[in-house]
């Protein structure tokens, strides 16, 4: 009589059991390491959305003689002597970021997007969003819609970004008013004179009015745009209270990035000293700063 083997159809509950752990091991391995390599390049990302600030802000200084200037209030959105027509230099009340953009390819935003009236133009520049000026650690780029309480009336998208020029007046490299700073004027050097950085954000009000993200990149003399170098950095956290303490800091690991005034970006940690920070963050501190470099 011929004896016929039994085949097995299925695992066992046990052999079944030591698979699902296997597989658990090996995600509770893998997810760091993918997450590390997405942060990396997350910063890296960040860290050329910087250096392109970096040489918009030196090309506006081949221009008009000057970096960019901060504006004198959150109120006066960016100047149009016609449609179309932005203006330049001295004349120019819009914020900063908004003065750069025909050197990040932007020209069109920068006139105004078509926009048949002064007013249109101010609109669909306040309510563009610019890759280049959102870190992809934090959020895709983004705009929040609300009542006109900055620039024309109606409701409509306002831009937001994610970085901040130094000053605010500590005194920092992106000047109070309408004349921006003359590379001459930084006597610090600018190999440790801060420009402009990763600015911390409360991630539970992301997209959602700040204090310090609410009328967006194109505003002038503003917590939107310009942050302190007098108080202490720290990272992006969920806090519950509507604004990011007017700081500099960043939802990467381990620091934040810092656009120096010669072009360079440092990643710096927040274990910096505070009186290095600041030095770092003036124009004319008469010193040289030690800082933490990640």
């Amino acid at each position: 009589m011929q004896i016929r083997s039994r085949s097995r159809s299925a695992f066992t509950l046990i052999e079944l059991l030591v698979v699902i752990a296997i597989i658990a091991i090996l995600i509770a391995l893998l997810v760091p390491a993918v997450q590390k390599v997405r942060e990396a390049a997350n910063r890296t990302q960040c860290t050329n959305n910087l250096k392109q600030i970096g040489i918009a802000c030196h090309m506006h200084h081949d221009n008009f003689m000057t970096f960019p200037s901060g504006g004198t209030g959150w109120w006066i959105p960016p100047t149009y002597l016609a449609p179309g027509l932005p203006a330049t230099g001295s004349q120019q009340q819009g914020g900063w970021a908004f003065q750069i953009l025909p050197f990040i390819e932007q020209t069109a935003v920068w006139k105004g997007s078509k926009g048949g009236s002064i007013a249109q133009c101010q609109i669909n520049a306040i309510g563009a969003t610019i890759p280049t000026y959102f870190c992809p650690s934090r959020r895709e780029p983004q705009a929040i819609n609300a009542g006109a309480w900055y620039g024309p009336g109606g409701t409509y998208a306002h831009g937001m970004w994610d970085y901040g020029g130094a000053n605010l007046d500590n005194t920092g490299a992106i000047a109070y008013g309408y004349i921006g700073r003359r590379i001459a004027e930084i006597t610090d050097g600018t190999s440790t004179t801060f420009l402009a950085g990763d600015a911390r954000k409360d991630m539970s009000y992301l997209g959602q009015m700040q204090n310090d993200d609410n009328e967006g990149y194109t505003s002038g003399w503003d917590h939107d745009t310009l942050r302190h170098t007098s108080i202490a950095p720290m990272p992006d956290m969920r806090l519950g209270s509507g604004w990011g303490e007017y700081r500099f800091g960043s939802s990467h690991m381990g620091g934040f990035n810092m656009l120096f005034c010669d072009g360079g970006i440092r990643l710096i940690t927040y274990s910096i000293d505070l009186n290095s920070f600041r030095a770092l963050g003036t124009i004319s501190y008469n010193d040289v700063p030690t800082y933490v470099i990640n």
